[in-house]
């Protein structure tokens, strides 16, 4: 679903990313970890045609997001550090609103609400106003919206960032949940235990590389913790010398 192919970005002398080779299946929750600067956010921005590739390329379900924008962007929805939604308007006419612009104008109310409820959002907060809105809350709106749009991929970046601990986890569980249904999820964190809780795949990169992949099963929440730490450590020690 999600394929990059020997990607690379560089501004002017600096390499953000190089030679990156992925590939997340229908299902999978891949989680990128890594320090600050580490390539995680490029990535994510490349998928997205944000900026454009110094060299390799992506593909969305075969599709090139450059080439064929409309139709690639059709298949993802985006999650950022920050939501932002329109803070005087509830969180069903949010939906409504940034449904009709993905061309989902024929959606009724109860399908709506139903994306919402399916979201994990209390049903007593569909009809309030988003500025009373936690951050959690305001996620949740944007995960109705995949589910109405019936996406094909996930992208997110630091989607657990100033989440509290039950928020965070209510968020694993919505992820686990899309991907069951064959959705595949890109995420860039740097939260360790709640990539370990919710990836099937994750993947740590030190300055613009991907260095190790390894299926979330397979390490502990303390081996994780000592692997991204080791990486993140050596990533240091370069800079220094």
């Amino acid at each position: 679903m999600l394929e990059a192919q020997d990607l690379s970005k560089t501004y002017g002398t600096h390499v953000a990313l190089h030679g990156l080779n992925l590939h997340v299946p229908a299902g999978e929750v891949f989680c990128l970890l890594g320090a600050n600067g580490a390539g995680k956010s490029t990535t994510i921005k490349l998928f997205l045609g944000l900026i454009r590739p110094t060299s390799g390329g992506v593909r969305i379900n075969g599709l090139d997001p450059a080439a064929q924008p409309a139709k690639s962007k059709s298949l993802i929805g985006y999650i950022p550090e920050q939501v932002a939604l329109y803070p005087r308007l509830s969180g069903l006419e949010n939906l409504q609103y940034f449904a009709s612009l993905a061309g989902g104008s024929e959606l009724n109310r109860q399908r709506l609400w139903d994306a919402l409820l399916k979201a994990g959002l209390p049903e007593d907060a569909i009809d309030r106003r988003v500025a009373n809105y936690s951050k959690g809350m305001r996620q949740k709106v944007v995960i109705a919206l995949a589910i109405v749009r019936r996406v094909k991929a996930l992208l997110l970046d630091e989607p657990t960032s100033g989440l509290d601990p039950q928020a965070a986890h209510e968020f694993s569980k919505l992820l686990v949940l899309l991907s069951e249904e064959g959705v595949a999820v890109l995420m860039a964190s740097h939260d360790l235990y709640h990539a370990r809780e919710s990836a099937t795949q994750i993947g740590i990169m030190r300055q613009g590389v991907l260095v190790e992949t390894f299926p979330a099963a397979d390490v502990s929440h303390a081996e994780l913790e000592y692997r991204a730490l080791r990486s993140m450590e050596r990533n240091v020690v370069q800079r220094m010398t």
